[in-house]
């Protein structure tokens, strides 16, 4: 295990430099030479393609967690899809997720919500992050496989191949819309989790952590947001355990299991009234 360290983590300027090159592209959705209606319903959808259906149900739930199981090749295409968020290749942020629950909240946590609300939404990722080193030890079950090796070692390439396919069919405001502002979305999304579901909110259950159910959070992540629940039962399917908590990401498992796509999925025994 790492131990930690009263010296300043450096700065990791080419994240830097990506992360303000993503945001200030962004910034040309407010020219209205690049707004279109099409562009931003294509931003939507691929908001929660990307999102959604990559870094909640496939990155998060299936693969980190392993709350269901599904055929190789549907596990595959949710991996392709958390791909496209470019929140870096999925072995490093299933690793670091996994590193995330073990150490949840102490120094060594790389989003250490005690650190401060900036440090934990993306402060973090801006400089070096000594977790890195423990990712093999956390993803020994998909570290062999090739195609996460593909994705690992090419999403940042395979980002801008389909920068390019979304020039060549509509043109800048595609790119703006569907590839800038639909990415920065999609990172501070993900980025409340670790943020802002360790601040504000109520907690039902009492964890080791600072875990906390956020409703307004549950929204923008298709039900990330209850996080006390998720922490509490980290293996869970479902994260929104009461009736009236939210979960769409645990509706579209139960279309998968409809389907006889999501199969061995595991919940909580008994969920709170």
């Amino acid at each position: 295990m790492i131990t930690s360290t009263s010296s300043p983590l450096r700065l990791d300027w080419a994240v830097i430099a990506v992360m303000a090159f993503l945001h200030i592209g962004a910034l040309f959705a407010l020219l209205p030479s690049n707004f279109s209606w099409t562009a931003v319903g294509l931003a939507v959808v691929l908001h929660w393609i990307t999102g959604g259906l990559g870094i909640t149900l496939g990155w998060h739930r299936l693969v980190t967690h392993r709350s269901f199981q599904t055929p190789k090749w549907l596990e595959y295409f949710l991996v392709f899809c958390g791909t496209l968020a470019m929140e870096g290749g999925p072995t490093w942020w299933v690793g670091l997720h996994r590193h995330h629950h073990l150490y949840s909240d102490q120094n060594v946590d790389h989003h250490d919500s005690s650190k401060g609300f900036w440090w934990s939404h993306m402060g973090w990722m801006l400089r070096e992050v000594p977790a890195e080193v423990e990712v093999p030890r956390f993803t020994k079950d998909i570290a062999g496989d090739p195609v996460y090796r593909f994705f690992d070692n090419y999403f940042l390439p395979i980002q801008v191949a389909f920068a390019g396919i979304l020039y060549l069919i509509g043109g800048w405001p595609f790119v703006v819309w569907a590839v800038f502002v639909r990415l920065v979305a999609v990172f501070h999304c993900t980025w409340l989790v670790n943020s802002a579901t360790h601040k504000f909110g109520y907690r039902t259950f009492e964890t080791t952590d600072q875990s906390t159910n956020c409703w307004w959070v549950a929204l923008l992540t298709y039900g990330e947001g209850w996080h006390n629940n998720h922490h509490a039962f980290q293996y869970s399917a479902r994260h929104g355990l009461k009736p009236w908590e939210l979960d769409m990401t645990w509706g579209m498992i139960q279309v998968l299991q409809f389907l006889g796509l999501a199969t061995k999925v595991k919940l909580v025994e008994s969920s709170p009234e």
